[in-house]
This record gives C-alpha cells, sequence and structure tokens, in this order.
C-alpha cells in the first residue's frame, strides 16, 4: 500500500510527541530512511522525508550512537545519489548537519562527523562549476554554508584548513566568493581566540596556524584543544564584554601573515552584500581586537567607505569598531561627524519609523573616544551632543508615540545634564509645554493610543524632573482637572501613581497626587454624578485609602454622603458593584494607621449598609465588616485583613472581592479535593452469558439455507449491506459492559460512596474521547453497579484507557482517585455484521460469498487497496476445533454448526467499517484458519487472536 508521507510528516511536524504515541521514534526513524533507500521513491517525496531530521534531530536521534548511525546511512544515500539530483543533495547535507551538530556528534569528533567533514571540503573543492553551472555551484554553497555552521556550534574545527580556505576564496570568481570569505573569517576569529586561550602561545603558532598543512591528521586536531560551549557562547561577541576582558595574543610587531590575509579580505570586501561585509567586518573586528600586533589603521582605507554609508547594518558595525578602537582608529573630526550623522538619521523623513528608533537608540549608546566612565549599560549621554545639536530631535504631537517618548527621553537627557544654569529653563519649558499639548489632546477626546502614550510621557518626566516643583505641582493640578472631566481614565491615573511610587522611591509625588485626587472627588456636588462616574471616584478613593500618610475623614464624609436618602437615589436601587465599590473603600480603610479616629463614622456607614442597602449580599458583608470592627482589636483586625506592606508604605493590592471570610479547618477540608494513596475501587468486565441458538432461530434460516447462493444473489446482498453505511453513524459504536467494585482491604471511609464521576482518557487516537460516566453510589455490601462503556473506534485496534474519579463520601467530603487501567482487547470490537432484520443465514452467508469474493480477488479496485489474505495453521483435533468455533465464533457463524459441514465461515464486523472473514477447514496436516479482511493492518492483531484462542484451546484439551 502506498503511504501517504505528505499526511505523515504533516502529522509529525504538528506535534512529534502526539503521532509519536502511536508507533516509536525507532520505528518511524527507519521507515524514513527505508524509504530514502527506495529507488522507486521520487526525490521530491525524499525532500519531504528529509524535514523531520532537519526540525526535530533529537527526537528521532536520542542518542550519539542513534545520530552516528544515522548520518551514515544518510552519507551512504548522498553518494549513490545520480549527479542530476543537485536539490535532494542540497537538502541531504543540510539534514546530516543537523543531526551531527544536534547530537554532538561533532563536538565528540566522531567518525561520522569526521567523513561528513572530510565530504564537506571535498564538495567545496571541487570547482567542475566553473563553465556555468548553477546546479553544481549551489550544491557547493550549500556545502559552505554546512562548513560555517559546522564551526559556528564546535569553534576550532576547522583552524587546521585555513590555508585551504584562503586558497579556495581566492580562486572563486563566482557569488561563491562572498560564501567562502564569511567561511574563512570565523574560522580565522576562532582560532585566533583559541590560541588566545592556551597557555605559552605566540607568534610562532599563529604562523602555523595561518600556514597549516590541509592534510594533518584528525587525532592532531583534536589534541589542538577544541573550545567548549562556554567558550562558544563567549564567541558571539568578543568586544561587547566589559572593558578590559578581551582576550590578547601577545604576537609581537611582526605579524606579516595575519595582516596579509587582513588586507586582503578588507580589499575584497566591497564586493560583498552589505550583510555579509557587516558581518566579516564584525568578526575581524574582534580579530584585530585580539591580537596588539595588528594596528586598527588597517581597517582605515575601509572607514572612509563605511562612514557615509546608508546601510544599517554597517553603520552598526562601524559604531562596534568604534566601541573596540576609539582613538586608535577614529579621530575627533570622525566621532563628531558620526554624532552628526546619527542626529541626521534620527529625524530623516524617508526612513522607516524602526531606523530612526535605532538611530536615536546609537546616540544614546553612543562609544566615545574618551569616555568619562563605563556605564554599564546605562543611557547616557555623548559629551559631544550640545542641546544646539539636539535641538533638531524635540518631540512634537504629530510624531508617533515610539518616536515621540523616545526623543523626550533623549532631551531629558539633554537638559538634565545642563543643570540649573545655561538651557535648562528654556528646553524644560518646552517639554513641560510638550506635555500640556498633549494634555489638551487626551482632554478633547484623543485616541487609546494618545491617552496611553501621555501617560508614558508623564512618567518620563517625572522620571528625570520630578524635584523640580513648579512643574510637578503643576502637572499634579493639570492632572486632577483632567481626572474630573474624564473620570474613565482612573485606571490610568492609579498605574501611573503606581509606576511612579515604584521607580521614584524617594519621591512624594504620587502620595500628593493621590491626596489632590481625593481632594476634588470629595468636593464636587453630588448632585451631578453619574452611576459610572461614582464607581470611578469610588475605585480611586480605595486607592488613596491604601496610604497611610493620607487622612480619611474627607473620605468617610464622602461615604456617607453618597449612602444617605437625602443626598440621591445612586444606592437606594441596590447595585451590587456599587455596593462591592463601597465595600472596598471600607476594607482599606478597616485597615488604616489611623483607624482610631474613623472608627465611629466608620462603623456608622457600615451599620447603615446593613440595614438600608437594597442587595442582601452587600447587607450581608457589611455585617461582617461592622462586626469584625466593633469586637476585635486593631491588631487582630489588621492581621487579618492587612497584607504586608512596602517599603514605600503603600499596601499591595489584592485582586479580590471585598467579601472576606476566616477559614476554619474545617471548611478548608470540605472545599478541597482530597486525593486518595491507592484504588478503591476498579472496573471490571462483566461476565457476557453465553449466546444459544433456539429453534426459532433455526426455523427462521431454514427456508434460505435450502437453496444454494448463486454469485448473482452474493453481489445483491453486499450491494444492500454496503447501503447501510451511507449513514457515517451506522454501528459505529460498540458497547461493553463493566462492573464498578471495591478494591480489596481499603479504608472502612470508603465503604459507602456517592456521586461517582468516571473519567477517561485515551493512550493513542484509536478511538474518538469518552464522556463522563456518573453513578449515584456504591455500597460494599450491595450489587455492583453496572457501567456500560460506549466506544466509537477509529480504527478497530486493541487499546488502553486511563481511569480516574471524583467521589463523595459519607461524611461529605470529595476524593479523588485512580482506577486501574482498562484494557480493550482486539475481540472485544467483534460485532455481528449488521445485517437487515430480514436476513437470515442464508442471507448473511451471502454476504460472506460477496465480501470473500471481493476481498481475494487478484484485480482489486482501488478502494480496495487495503484488502488482504493471509493463513493461520494450527494443531487441533475435531472435537477442540468444534468447541473452539462454539466457544468463540458461534455469534458469528455464517455457516450451519449441526450440518455435516467440514467447514465453518465466520463474518466478523469491526466498526466503524471493517471486516474479518475466517474459514476454517481442518486438513490432513493441521487446521486452516483462511482469513481475509478489508484492512490489512489488523493482521497482526487477526494473527495474535487466533494464536491465542487456539493456545488455550489445545492446552485446555491437554490437561482433561
Amino acid at each position: 500500500m502506498a503511504v501517504n508521507w505528505a499526511e505523515r510528516i504533516s502529522a509529525f511536524s504538528r506535534s512529534p510527541s502526539r503521532f509519536l504515541s502511536g508507533t516509536t521514534a525507532e520505528a518511524f526513524l527507519a521507515e524514513l530512511l527505508r524509504e530514502l533507500r527506495d529507488d522507486r521513491a521520487s526525490y521530491s517525496v525524499k525532500v519531504l522525508l528529509l524535514s523531520p531530521l532537519c526540525e526535530h534531530p533529537t527526537v528521532l536521534c536520542p542518542s550519539d550512537s542513534v545520530g552516528e548511525e544515522t548520518a551514515l546511512e544518510l552519507m551512504s544515500v548522498f553518494a549513490q545519489c545520480p549527479p542530476k539530483t543537485v536539490q535532494f543533495c542540497c537538502h541531504l547535507l543540510l539534514a546530516l548537519t543537523s543531526v551531527l551538530v544536534c547530537t554532538s556528534c561533532v563536538s565528540s569528533r566522531s567518525r561520522a562527523s569526521q567523513d561528513f567533514l572530510d565530504l564537506l571540503l571535498q564538495i567545496a573543492q571541487d570547482t567542475s562549476d566553473l563553465h556555468g553551472d548553477a546546479a553544481h555551484r549551489s550544491l557547493r554553497a550549500t556545502a559552505c554554508d554546512c562548513l560555517q555552521e559546522l564551526e559556528a556550534c564546535s569553534p576550532g574545527l576547522l583552524s587546521q584548513r585555513l590555508e585551504l580556505l584562503g586558497g579556495l576564496r581566492q580562486r572563486e570568481s563566482s557569488r561563491l566568493h562572498q560564501s567562502y570569505a564569511g567561511l574563512q573569517t570565523l574560522v580565522l576569529r576562532n582560532a585566533v581566540y583559541q590560541l588566545t586561550q592556551e597557555t605559552g602561545a605566540g607568534p610562532e603558532h599563529l604562523k602555523a596556524i595561518l600556514g597549516g598543512n590541509t592534510s594533518v591528521a584528525w587525532e592532531a586536531e583534536q589534541d589542538s584543544g577544541l573550545m567548549n560551549n562556554k567558550d562558544s557562547a563567549i564567541l558571539s561577541s568578543v568586544i561587547l564584554g566589559p572593558m578590559g576582558t578581551v582576550p590578547t595574543l601577545q604576537t609581537g610587531p611582526d605579524c606579516k601573515e595575519l595582516r596579509s590575509v587582513l588586507s586582503s579580505l578588507l580589499e575584497e570586501s566591497y564586493l560583498l552584500t552589505p550583510l555579509c561585509q557587516a558581518a566579516l567586518l564584525n568578526r575581524l573586528t574582534e580579530l584585530v581586537a585580539m591580537v596588539p600586533g595588528v594596528p586598527p589603521a588597517i581597517f582605515r582605507a575601509q572607514l572612509l567607505r563605511l562612514l557615509g554609508t546608508s546601510e544599517v547594518g554597517l553603520l552598526h558595525t562601524t559604531l562596534l569598531m568604534k566601541c573596540a578602537f576609539t582613538d586608535s582608529l577614529f579621530s575627533a573630526e570622525d566621532e563628531a561627524f558620526i554624532l552628526k550623522r546619527l542626529v541626521v538619521l534620527s529625524q530623516h523623513p524617508l526612513l522607516s519609523t524602526p531606523e530612526k528608533l535605532f538611530y536615536m537608540d546609537c546616540i544614546l549608546h553612543f562609544p566615545e573616544n574618551r569616555p568619562i566612565g563605563c556605564s554599564d549599560g546605562d543611557e547616557t549621554l555623548p559629551v559631544l551632543l550640545t542641546p544646539q545639536l539636539a535641538l533638531a530631535l524635540v518631540p512634537t504631537v504629530f510624531n508617533d508615540s515610539a518616536t515621540m517618548l523616545a526623543r523626550l527621553n533623549l532631551l531629558s537627557l539633554v537638559y538634565l545634564e545642563e543643570g540649573e544654569d545655561g538651557e535648562e529653563g528654556r528646553g524644560l519649558a518646552y517639554l513641560y509645554e510638550h506635555l500640556t499639548s498633549l494634555l489638551h489632546i487626551v482632554e478633547n477626546g484623543g485616541s487609546r493610543e494618545i491617552v496611553v502614550t501621555f501617560f508614558r510621557a508623564v512618567l518620563l518626566f517625572l522620571s528625570y524632573f520630578c524635584h523640580v516643583e513648579r512643574y510637578s505641582n503643576s502637572l499634579t493640578e493639570k492632572l486632577c482637572q483632567l481626572y474630573l472631566h474624564h473620570t474613565y481614565l482612573a485606571p490610568h491615573l492609579i498605574n501611573l501613581a503606581d509606576q511612579t511610587q515604584d521607580k521614584l522611591t524617594e519621591s512624594s509625588w504620587a502620595v500628593g497626587l493621590l491626596k489632590a485626587l481625593q481632594g476634588v472627588i470629595t468636593e464636587a456636588p453630588l448632585a451631578q454624578l453619574t452611576l459610572q462616574d461614582l464607581s470611578r471616584h469610588l475605585k480611586m478613593l480605595a486607592r488613596v485609602a491604601e496610604e497611610g500618610e493620607i487622612p480619611q475623614h474627607t473620605t468617610l464624609s464622602f461615604l456617607s454622603s453618597v449612602i444617605t436618602p437625602s443626598s440621591s437615589s445612586l444606592c437606594v436601587s441596590g447595585d451590587w458593584r456599587l455596593g462591592n465599590s463601597l465595600l472596598g473603600v471600607c476594607r482599606r480603610l478597616l485597615v488604616h494607621p489611623s483607624l482610631d479616629s474613623l472608627l465611629i463614622p466608620l462603623a456608622d456607614i457600615l451599620q447603615h449598609l446593613t440595614c438600608r442597602y437594597g442587595d442582601t449580599d452587600i447587607m450581608d458583608h457589611a455585617r461582617l465588616y461592622y462586626s469584625l470592627l466593633t469586637t476585635l482589636s486593631r491588631e487582630k483586625l489588621a492581621s487579618m485583613l492587612a497584607q504586608d506592606l512596602t517599603e514605600g508604605g503603600r499596601q499591595v493590592k489584592r485582586r479580590t472581592l471585598s467579601s472576606i471570610m476566616a477559614e476554619g479547618e474545617g471548611l478548608t477540608s470540605a472545599l478541597t479535593i482530597h486525593q486518595t494513596e491507592k484504588a478503591i475501587f476498579r472496573l471490571m468486565k462483566a461476565q457476557s452469558e453465553p449466546r444459544e441458538r433456539t429453534q426459532s432461530d433455526r426455523e427462521s434460516d431454514l427456508n434460505q439455507n435450502e437453496t444454494e447462493n448463486s454469485p448473482g444473489e452474493a453481489n445483491v446482498a453486499l450491494e444492500a449491506y454496503r447501503t447501510q453505511f451511507h449513514d457515517p453513524r451506522f454501528a459505529s459504536e460498540i458497547t461493553l459492559n463493566h462492573q464498578l467494585t471495591h478494591v480489596e482491604a481499603v479504608d472502612s471511609r470508603f465503604d459507602q460512596l456517592f456521586s461517582i464521576c468516571l473519567h477517561f482518557s485515551l493512550t493513542d487516537d484509536h478511538y474518538d474521547d469518552l464522556s463522563d460516566i456518573s453513578v449515584p453510589c456504591l455500597f460494599r455490601d450491595r450489587p455492583c453497579p453496572k457501567v456500560k462503556l460506549t466506544l466509537k473506534p477509529r480504527r478497530p485496534h486493541p487499546t488502553t484507557l486511563h481511569a480516574s474519579a471524583i467521589f463523595t463520601t459519607h461524611d461529605g467530603l470529595s476524593w479523588h482517585t485512580v482506577l486501574p487501567d482498562i484494557h480493550i482487547a482486539f475481540q472485544q470490537v467483534f460485532m455481528p455484521p449488521p445485517t437487515p432484520p430480514t436476513w437470515g443465514r442464508g442471507g448473511r452467508l451471502s454476504l460472506f460469498e460477496g465480501l470473500w469474493d471481493e476481498m481475494s480477488s487478484d484485480s482489486r479496485e482501488k478502494d480496495l487497496t487495503d484488502c488482504a489474505t493471509s493463513l493461520f495453521c494450527c494443531q487441533l483435533k475435531e472435537a477442540a476445533l468444534i468447541t473452539l468455533v462454539e466457544k468463540h465464533f458461534l455469534p458469528y457463524l455464517v455457516s450451519d454448526l449441526s450440518e455435516d459441514d467440514d467447514e465453518f465461515k465466520v463474518l466478523v464486523f469491526l466498526p466503524p467499517q471493517s471486516h474479518m472473514l475466517l474459514k476454517i477447514r481442518s486438513e490432513e496436516d493441521a487446521v486452516h484458519f483462511n482469513i481475509a479482511t478489508d484492512n490489512w493492518q489488523l493482521l497482526p492483531h487477526i494473527n495474535s487472536y487466533l494464536l491465542t484462542i487456539t493456545s488455550c484451546q489445545d492446552a485446555a484439551l491437554g490437561h482433561l
């Protein structure tokens, strides 16, 4: 049968663990390798087969030994590929690289990785494509990429091939020159770093590596001290670490071989794409930083080109070079030019927003020739960035949010650097005017993005200038007025206060803002309040009540005015949300440090809510708070309600409703589902009564057994039978009878169980998910309740079900237990054929003949390719055979057992639409079970089943 590899590979890629639940990684890998070696498979399919090895190599190759064996198999497939299959060969090289790298075969220097490295080098040196063979050139490009990946994952792997790689680069005139240049640069950088880690390494070692013999043995490479994973991580960027941590190689002034190689690479760098140029220059910068004998001036010729580049990657590389070499390579004029260029690019109208933000970030982290100190990553301004130069970057309301905030941050640093003298007054005034402009936009109905940008800008402004009282106090007043007109901003103001307290721990601005908000809320006329505004006011007052420094008498007066009947009807309606907001404020007041002075008015408010509020739930909670307030001391009340305080004195907010309840051990136990230590009960297969044929059954079959069935009748019966399956729900389920019974030697607490909910989970995808089953009760001294498991097979295979249950004991506690696994055997899926009720044995016999002829025919139609036939033989006496048929096949027998017939015909239906047909005949040498099925995947299960029942039958007769 043709395997649908596209579907299988797609299923594996979606979820490898789920896919492998139906098979094993070893079996699936063997299938892949077998299909890759099959000459009949197309190369498009073979390319698809390689994707699991590229995407999930460690899943299919869990150990180094499996990885090495797989790599050897793949290399044998590569050796047998014809020259025209270049695309497949490229994918094969990538799969080999993934397997060897991910299974650590490369780092352990296995024989397979050595052979693969030799293969890649052989492909890279094959210049037979110089006359325009683009296909072979793509193979060399892939081999070069694989070599680069191997070197990156195992630094130092190719350090003995530097001379070879240099020669390949110099001889290459096609676009592959770029790949060879990148590979040589990476290997050179890693080789120099490797020398810096070796004690006593000097110029002679560097010269030996640069002119190394290409035929050096593998063992010599292994002894050369390859780097570990830690070194590989450091090599991601040597020059970006803290100052003074770059490793160095002392070579003296005589480094003409290395300088010659570097000059050759730099002279040809303009031929590369900008991205590859950036990578090459970055690695060479790290290399020169590690070798003091090579002056940074070697980059001077390239610097003239880099200073005018418009490529982001090349400009970033230039800044990395400046970070590494400072005034050793860059003059003061260069430094001023680069900084001015960054300022211009940060506002260039033709550039995208991400590019502008990148250039602004480069300004904040600009590497100076004479750095004053190490900032350890903090944002600092370069000395050359004056207010006049930064004036071009002032934020405006027309900027997008990200650009506006970035510019505000930069200008804030500029004016903060100026101090109280100079131009701080005018610059700071402009920034504050910018905030005011944003505030007016928000006040006039700005979008959500503008609102968020405004509050982020306020936080940014305060983080730099919170100490300037004339602006911080004015900002507080404007925010209060903004809130009165737009109460929906309450969450933003609360978040602003929280963030300010967290970031500016020494500032009291947040407390001042909350106190001012309390004032404007409590002084606002109640007659103009809507229900929505009142709800937002209460949330704000609840946040204000968390501050122990703020007096709360005005808050209590406001609450008292709200709930009194003379004010309005806002609380008379009994809205639960509003009542919950009221209780939220009261709850925070219960743990306020000044509770003693608030006791009487707070008690009056709680008592009023208890007696007059329209919602019963709010009344009950208010009564609870009142009881706690009037019966507990302040310390006990605080211990029950208060949470730990932060260093700033603000309580950590709880995301709970206003209700509280002291949970005792009894309540906690009652609300918890406990776990049993072992299984309490189990599901046992119910004993089915043997089915015996009655006289009426025989009489109903008599007429249809008198005549012999013709081929035409068999075809008609088969067509009528199959018509029933047009309904996909027809005969698609099986019902298994079980009994729920206690296990032995359990706790007496579980003798009486109630409200049992059984839950089942599948271990494979052969069946649809099962629904939970409810059992009312289970008593040890009563008959076991019956449980019917309804299974809907997707494939009629044996399976195992995991089962668990939640139940209640007589003391009211809830328990969870795990039941023993339920094993569904292959024969439990057997069903008699779902023939129409009017059919007798003759109709079923016609159906059997039609199905048998169809499954055993040599010329099957396309939709019958799953059919298969087989033969099972065993040694059984005639009496044992009859007993076996009566015991196991009587419900499925289509031939008459009472007739003197030497052949038994058995027709078994396996839902949803599979069949098993048996012709059982006793021959001279053995009993033959001729098998036919329309699902060839069932043959192993059929064979195992027949082997089991015949062995048991033979053993039983032998015992007798």
